[in-house]
């Protein structure tokens, strides 16, 4: 679901665009808010594991995933659309790594590699038929129903999830105890990535640097995410974990991630 709605709007924007009364310009925004907000998200998912609760956590994402989905379908107008995108891309960022640590805890070892390649088989065949499905929606029947057809799926989810999915025993009890509200590496994630996000999404469409607002942002994108880490090593408990980029493995994955993410990004366009 959230992987499929990162691109299942995107062939759809021009009946969107004439639905809601307006320009083609502007209904670009319902796919880069949505890209923004979860890009915002994703990286502090393991940290509100911690203090909520991984199932609790992730079972709240999938209900209001969903629930946001509705509210997209019965969007009235271009701003509120955009809004319920950017509720719908902040849930979907915590979907993600919530379903890999949750695999990780309940699968043993040997079979931790077929767990995660059935569950890679969605990740990447999801963005794939995601814009021949939405012209399918689109040209048969309303644009609507590409966020109404999540509805079904998130409910089965949930009730699949509740009969199934347990914390593990490390996470059980803990509710966050001890642990302080890192407000200031918060206001930097949302700032720096919300800004970089920004960048590559709208900037070939704004040439670039040649824009002003594409090069205030990126400057405004550097400094927060600089001074992100710089402050994390003064915090006791920070919201981002920048010492498990010391593993070459897992620092090698993120920077492949980085790149698939963008290239996934510059396609819908």
């Amino acid at each position: 679901m959230e992987v499929l709605d990162s691109s299942i709007a995107n062939v759809a924007l021009p009946h969107i665009a004439g639905g809601l009364s307006a320009g083609q310009d502007e209904s670009t925004w319902v796919l880069t808010r949505y890209l923004v907000s979860n890009a915002i998200v994703r990286p502090m998912s393991g940290w509100l594991t911690t203090v909520i609760g991984r199932k609790s956590f992730y079972m709240t994402c999938v209900a209001l995933f969903t629930f946001s989905s509705i509210l997209c379908g019965l969007a009235p107008t271009l701003p509120l659309l955009i809004v319920f995108r950017i509720l719908q891309g902040a849930l979907g960022g915590g979907m993600g790594p919530s379903e890999q640590a949750i695999l990780a805890d309940t699968f043993p070892r040997e079979k931790r590699g077929l767990a995660f390649s059935v569950y890679g088989m969605a990740v990447v065949v999801a963005p794939a038929i995601g814009p021949t499905l939405g012209g399918w929606i689109t040209d048969n029947d309303d644009w609507r129903w590409m966020f109404f057809i999540n509805a079904p799926v998130g409910l089965l989810s949930l009730f699949l999830t509740s009969q199934v999915v347990e914390d593990p025993p490390w996470l059980r009890g803990h509710g966050g105890k001890g642990i302080k509200i890192d407000y200031i590496g918060l206001s930097r994630i949302v700032v720096g990535l919300g800004f970089l996000q920004i960048v590559p999404d709208k900037g070939q469409q704004d040439d670039w640097f040649g824009s002003t607002y594409i090069a205030v942002f990126m400057m405004r994108a550097i400094v927060a995410l600089v001074a992100l880490v710089l402050h994390r090593w003064k915090h006791p408990h920070p919201i981002l974990e920048l010492r498990l980029l010391k593993n070459r493995n897992f620092a090698a994955t993120v920077l492949f991630n980085f790149i698939l993410e963008r290239c996934c990004s510059a396609r819908l366009y």
